[in-house]
């Protein structure tokens, strides 16, 4: 950030008194402007058992599986968030169930919140974001094609918590590398 988004102003970084981090702060009106994480939120999507993945038609990786998910929008609460980015990515209309994983990614300065889906019905499709969409049984999944540790990590805890019929929530820090 270089000005103000309040006056204009450069802004210069430092330690605003009764802080203990630096900050944008404005050298005219003195406002103090945060940056914090962004958060990501989707969903697994299920129908019948089976899985729905989407491959992504953008990047970051590219042409790899991932769930539904994506940057939570200012105004919405992140149900709303996870079904409208499954929507955006997969042409499903999902009811949004329990939290199953957040996770921290302070390398990125991200946190991922990731929730049960239970399609509304069978159909789905390719997106502007996504490629291909295709429902997969668990023995199915392409593990070694997923996008990102946080997909595979939410996914393994949605599906051991099915097969034990449970309902846990998984909280994980990761490091910096891909999310």
């Amino acid at each position: 950030m270089k000005f103000c988004p309040d006056c204009g102003a450069p802004v210069v970084l430092r330690v605003p008194e009764g802080d203990n981090l630096p900050r944008h702060v404005c050298s005219a009106c003195a406002a103090i402007h945060y940056t914090n994480p962004k958060i990501v939120v989707g969903c697994v999507p299920e129908w019948q058992g089976r899985i729905l993945l989407c491959r992504r038609a953008i990047e970051p990786r590219l042409g790899f599986w991932t769930m539904p998910a994506g940057f939570m929008e200012n105004g919405e609460t992140a149900r709303a968030g996870a079904a409208r980015e499954t929507f955006e990515e997969s042409q499903s209309e999902v009811a949004v169930g329990s939290l199953i994983s957040v996770i921290s990614i302070p390398g990125i300065n991200q946190v991922h919140l990731m929730f049960s889906g239970r399609m509304l019905s069978e159909a789905h499709g390719p997106t502007a974001e996504s490629s291909a969409v295709q429902l997969f049984s668990e023995e199915d999944i392409p593990w070694d094609e997923l996008a990102f540790r946080t997909v595979v990590h939410t996914l393994r805890h949605y599906l051991e918590d099915r097969r034990l019929g449970t309902q846990g929530l998984h909280v994980l820090d990761l490091g910096a590398a891909a999310a």
